[in-house]
């Protein structure tokens, strides 16, 4: 498939950041265009990416627009087509992207794995727990409950026969943009991983009629039986990097959501 063409430069913002590391905007262009692939087949709108350098993106400029149940519903449906568009494996990076990973400004990796669990508890949960005992955001004896439920999910009992689905990784809804041609999607964490991990996060932090998200998305994508039991599971990532990175206020969250699968 060709890909789209670069946007007019007169429609692009420039994100910069002096520090950036190597790879930082890299990896952002990469995971857009690659959940951007799916679109042809339904996939959920993407900003479209112009020029790419160390300390900077060129992003097409978004028009903001009050956001309608309408548009919630077709970005449920969307997004379950995204999902459904795969990936190589859980925890695979975008295609193409063989550098490192970030979400937000912490980094993190993406390996792949033959199981959801292993991925799921050894790459997105394990190392932001340390690094939030490390900080003194998250005492021992609380990292010792996150522990177990990570045991347990790298056991794959929480695995299911879901193939790997291409996510956005990072979708709160300051990562969603709605406009008059309805939601678009931004600054992804992408990779291969669990589609509940994008409805989780959609959840944790609130979203625009995500009961119509929610109806869009299941009437395209199938989900586990009990997936509402298993939202907090997928929120482990969320919160545990936000314990490592905005403080122990978020520590009670994310003990809370292990123990209940610890």
């Amino acid at each position: 498939m060709e890909p789209d063409p670069e946007p007019d430069l007169e429609t692009l913002h420039r994100k910069t950041r002096p520090d950036a590391p190597d790879g930082f905007y890299a990896v952002e262009a990469a995971g857009l265009r690659w959940l951007a692939a799916a679109e042809p087949s339904g996939g959920a709108r993407v900003v479209r990416v112009g020029a790419v350098g160390r300390h900077h993106i060129d992003l097409e400029l978004l028009e903001t627009a009050v956001p309608t149940a309408q548009a919630a519903e077709r970005l449920g449906r969307a997004l379950a087509r995204t999902h459904a568009a795969g990936a190589t494996a859980f925890g695979a990076p975008p295609l193409g992207w063989s550098g490192p990973a970030w979400i937000g400004r912490q980094r993190q990796s993406n390996r792949p794995c033959a199981t959801w669990g292993v991925f799921y508890a050894e790459q997105r949960v394990a190392p932001f727990v340390r690094r939030a005992v490390d900080a003194g955001h998250l005492s021992v004896e609380q990292a010792r409950v996150v522990d177990r439920a990570c045991d347990r999910i790298a056991a794959g009992e929480f695995d299911d026969d879901l193939p790997p689905a291409r996510i956005h990784g990072d979708l709160w809804s300051g990562n969603v943009v709605f406009t008059a041609d309805g939601a678009v999607l931004i600054d992804p964490a992408a990779h291969g991983g669990h589609g509940l991990t994008d409805l989780a996060m959609l959840e944790l932090f609130g979203f625009p009629d995500l009961a119509r998200v929610r109806a869009g998305y299941h009437e395209v994508r199938a989900v586990p039986r009990d997936w509402t039991r298993l939202l907090s599971l997928h929120q482990l990532h969320p919160l545990a990097t936000h314990t490592a990175s905005h403080g122990p206020s978020y520590a009670t969250s994310l003990v809370d959501a292990a123990r209940r699968f610890a």
